[in-house]
């Protein structure tokens, strides 16, 4: 099973590769995704680049490069970091904090696991995500630079770099930020963020409710980094009940439901990847942590099962839907292209034209390439309690 889940996840990297990528500006040994297929002519030219979708396409390399290491794709890595880094001008940051722990969890990674040294840029990014810490002013870390909205998308990656680069304590008071203010108890899920107004005090903040896929993600993903790393059980607790949160409210028949597209075409690949690190990582035996590792594995292994079977065969390449459980959709030159506002990527009109839908089901073969190792392990194809 897991070696048809890599055949899968090639597949899924040689579409975006064929459709995607190209020169930055004609440069030589440059390496990024253009935003959209078919491109419109600013796409092409890279005069829209979406930072946070180029690190989360970085972080799908590093995964194929993990599963199957090969000195080309150790070469692109290398050539789409430098890409990055030429694209945003003024250096490896911006104004927003959630970009950066992404670009900075890819980058970690693949130096980490492809010994690759971005160590200047990881530390660039890690201090801009740990000296956003305002306790003071109700977080947590804010969205971006002067702002006064306080979200699980930007204190979710950040923890988990800053777990990953030592930072343990800071980490944790992050995980205990969105467990004590975000966290629904009606539902078990973490909403979206908070804003605290100047001038008025930290109980008076007003939550944003809405629930999103990614924000379930990077909490799975930061409370297993904490409860590999600390002997303290409240994280395999948390990652527990998130777990059954997730499956109780976010699935549909056992698939993960549809995200969207624009920056929503990333959400579902993301807690798809953090579910497949619970099911790897999780540690512990009691009965709830074998349940929480087994039921994570199936989720992702459901929802890819879903997407495939539901993807378009274009020119023999995946075409991936923005819905897992519905059938794709044939995007063309006439459709409405994605439109940045407010400092969100909306969807295109036809969602599987968006680069962040196609990495979105990349991330989940990936991801289900890893689960399903770990549900051949334990001898558990299926599991529904």
């Amino acid at each position: 099973m897991q070696h048809e889940w890599s055949t899968r996840a090639d597949a899924a990297e040689e579409a975006v590769l064929t459709r995607h990528v190209r020169r930055l500006w004609a440069l030589p040994g440059t390496s990024l995704a253009v935003v959209a297929w078919p491109p419109v002519r600013r796409e092409r030219l890279f005069f829209t680049w979406h930072y946070w979708w180029q690190a989360h396409f970085l972080d799908c390399i590093v995964d194929a490069a993990d599963r199957n290491p090969t000195p080309r794709r150790r070469r692109r890595i290398t050539k789409i970091g430098r890409s990055h880094r030429i694209r945003n001008i003024t250096g490896w940051t911006n104004h927003y904090y959630d970009d950066m722990a992404w670009l900075g969890l890819a980058l970690e990674r693949a130096q980490r696991l492809q010994h690759l040294d971005f160590r200047s840029a990881i530390g660039d990014l890690e201090s801009q995500v740990f000296d956003a810490w305002a306790p003071e002013s109700g977080g947590g870390i804010p969205w971006r630079t002067r702002s006064d909205f306080y979200n699980t998308p930007a204190n979710g990656p950040a923890a988990i770099l800053l777990a990953r680069t030592g930072r343990l304590l800071r980490a944790q008071g992050m995980a205990d930020w969105i467990d004590d203010t975000l966290r629904d108890p009606a539902t078990g899920l973490i909403l979206d963020g908070i804003r605290f107004a100047p001038g008025k005090p930290v109980p008076a903040g007003i939550l944003d409710r809405a629930v999103y896929s990614y924000c379930q993600g990077v909490t799975l993903g930061m409370e297993t980094e904490l409860a590999v790393r600390l002997d303290e059980p409240r994280h395999r607790h948390r990652v527990h009940a998130l777990v059954e949160a997730v499956d109780k409210h976010l699935t549909e028949d056992g698939v993960i439901v549809g995200g969207g597209g624009g920056d929503g075409g990333l959400f579902d690949g993301i807690l798809a990847r953090y579910l497949a690190q619970v099911a790897a990582q999780l540690p512990g035996d009691t009965e709830a942590d074998q349940r929480a590792r087994r039921l994570a594995a199936q989720l992702v292994v459901d929802s890819a099962d879903a997407a495939w079977e539901n993807r378009l065969q274009v020119e023999g390449q995946p075409l991936f839907g923005c819905d897992w459980a519905r059938s794709a959709r044939m995007p063309g030159y006439g459709n409405g292209i994605s439109t940045f506002t407010g400092g969100t990527v909306h969807a295109s009109d036809i969602a599987e034209r968006d680069l962040s839908v196609q990495l979105g089901g990349w991330m989940l073969m990936e991801a289900a390439y890893v689960a399903a190792g770990t549900l051949e392990r334990r001898g558990s194809r299926r599991f529904r309690a």
